[in-house]
């Protein structure tokens, strides 16, 4: 019966989240042009509102946990598991005040995908080739430095690939560890997202419907005197410790 439900909602759930991409891809472009980087990202805020919202389509619910002990006043590098491409928009509207900015592939940059590509592309996003490491580490060396320098976040997803089963992969310490060098000061907080897997179960249609979501953000892990290795080994046992699967 889920399923069938599946087949009758994903067509409507896709129309809901593909208006929001159309619209605010020429509204971000306007607001780049003529704003700057603080209307961009307004725009960019308001337009995951609406990508989140669009889950409820599906009878989806999303539960998000902040925390608002985490200051602002420093670079935070947000440690998650990766279950699919819809964790991203809750933690963009939800932690906003944070300037998060991603790791992401950069084809997805050059994907044309309205929005998306776009806001990867101007946004201050890290859009790394993972066939040539040189241009990786430079992507990733130049959002460290805006980080320092303009105070803005990371969002990484230390897996490297999103999950199918829900089972979380090993965390790689690559990119946290170029983050760290430049950013010693910056807290390290854990992301544990439960559930978005599920809405993929089937593939991309039809999804499953009525299916409950959450994101939990964590206190930071202490880092001082630890090694890149350490910590996120200590963040990966941790977000393994709360994943449901």
């Amino acid at each position: 019966m889920r399923k069938l439900l599946g087949y009758i909602l994903t067509p409507i759930f896709y129309v809901f989240f593909s208006i929001p991409l159309l619209i605010f891809h020429p509204i971000q472009w306007l607001c780049l042009k003529f704003g700057g980087y603080a209307v961009h990202k307004k725009s960019v805020d308001i337009l995951n509102l609406f990508l989140t919202l669009s889950y409820y389509c599906l009878f989806n619910t999303v539960k998000f946990i902040d925390n608002k002990n985490i200051p602002t006043d420093r670079p935070i590098i947000f440690v998650a598991n990766h279950q699919g491409t819809f964790d991203i928009p809750p933690l963009i509207f939800f932690l906003r005040r944070f300037h998060g900015k991603f790791i992401s592939k950069i084809e997805l940059a050059k994907a044309r995908i309205p929005s998306i590509s776009f806001n990867l592309l101007h946004g201050g996003a890290a859009n790394i080739d993972r066939k040539d490491p040189k241009q990786s580490i430079a992507e990733i060396l130049k959002l460290a430095n805006n980080m320092k320098q303009k105070n803005w976040s990371a969002f990484i997803f230390p897996e490297g690939t999103r999950t199918k089963t829900g089972e979380m992969k090993s965390f790689s310490v690559g990119g946290i560890a170029t983050l760290l060098k430049k950013n010693p000061n910056a807290l390290v907080v854990p992301v544990v997202i439960n559930g978005s897997y599920l809405m993929v179960k089937y593939g991309s249609f039809p999804l499953r419907p009525f299916t409950k979501m959450s994101w939990e953000v964590l206190d930071p892990i202490p880092t001082e005197g630890l090694n890149p290795e350490e910590i996120v080994h200590n963040a990966e046992q941790i977000i393994r410790a709360k994943v449901k699967v």
